[in-house]
């Protein structure tokens, strides 16, 4: 959870089921075959299962994947399945319970794992842990994790611990970087070896420890990967980032309420996005003296640097 500064989008400005659907639809007209829900958490979306439903029946959309935190997914694995949701990826970053407090301010752990459970029950398959490893926080939980991962067949992703957003309390000590991961994962498991199943422009390298049990690893702080980057975010209000640290959006939710064609809105995107030249991730990377990218007050400014407004 972010801390209790943070500012909510008033209700009003959130982009509606059909005007997301329409948006899906103009970004599939332009090659996007993969969407991915998420958050903030989007279960306490009313009628979640309504908007994939819509979604899933896009023709250009190929891959439709759900990232939670699974406190709700008990209730809503199996409408989301009928809907047509195609994966899901669970946020957990503590298998304690009083970590678990510590980091979410709810009790609801056990929900997490009964969700789990729904999800397999469901038939969900190809299921993903994001885990972010910050030092000293749960950084003993890194072979915890893992184990717990590869009893229940899920495919862990460890995520370094990045600048961004909320993350008023980051600092490069605290970054556990992909190296150590991989020294620290291989003292206890053996050896560890790269994935020959390597998505170029996907955020985790994959690797394999000795049983074949595959784990991924987010570097986004020590390997920025900016030049695969293939990724955009929309948020529920309509605002487009073409880069996670971009400070600023694309007001996509203005252009619909105003009237315009698809026509206009593919040629809006397609500008953009043919002009992108963001590197965020290299730049903050190559900062002199790096800190956290936003204090208290830049957040309090414009809610849209928070990640649960920007989504992870």
């Amino acid at each position: 959870m972010p801390d209790d500064h943070y500012v909510w989008l008033p209700k009003p400005s959130i982009l509606t089921f059909e005007e997301l659907e329409r948006l899906t639809g103009v970004f599939g007209s332009l090659g996007v075959s993969k969407v991915r829900l998420t958050g903030g958490e989007p279960l306490l979306r009313q009628d979640l299962p309504d908007l994939v439903a819509r979604l899933a029946r896009i023709p250009a959309v190929h891959d439709l994947a759900l990232t939670t935190n699974a406190t709700l997914l008990a209730r809503f694995a199996v409408p989301l399945k009928s809907a047509g949701l195609g994966r899901l990826t669970v946020s957990l970053d503590t298998l304690r319970p009083e970590r678990y407090h510590e980091l979410t301010r709810t009790d609801r752990l056990d929900d997490v794992l009964a969700g789990l459970d729904a999800a397999d029950d469901a038939g969900f398959r190809g299921t993903k842990l994001n885990a972010v490893v910050m030092r000293g926080v749960n950084d003993d939980e890194i072979l915890d994790l893992l184990t717990f991962a590869r009893a229940r067949g899920l495919e862990l992703r460890f995520i370094e611990y990045m600048d961004v957003g909320g993350a008023t309390r980051w600092a490069p000590e605290r970054v556990v970087s992909r190296a150590e991961l991989l020294e620290r994962i291989a003292a206890a498991f053996g050896p560890v070896r790269e994935s020959p199943a390597q998505d170029p422009r996907a955020p985790a390298d994959r690797f394999l420890l000795e049983d074949g049990t595959p784990f991924g690893i987010v570097a986004s702080t020590t390997a920025p990967f900016c030049r695969t980057c293939d990724r955009s975010r929309l948020t529920a209000d309509g605002m487009w980032f073409l880069c996670l640290y971009a400070p600023q959006g694309i007001d996509l939710k203005s252009a619909l309420r105003t009237g315009v064609s698809d026509a206009d809105l593919v040629a809006r995107i397609r500008a953009a996005w043919s002009a992108r030249t963001d590197r965020g991730a290299e730049q903050r990377a190559a900062a002199p003296g790096r800190g956290a990218l936003y204090q208290i007050d830049g957040l309090r400014a414009d809610p849209h640097r928070e990640m649960h407004t920007r989504g992870g």
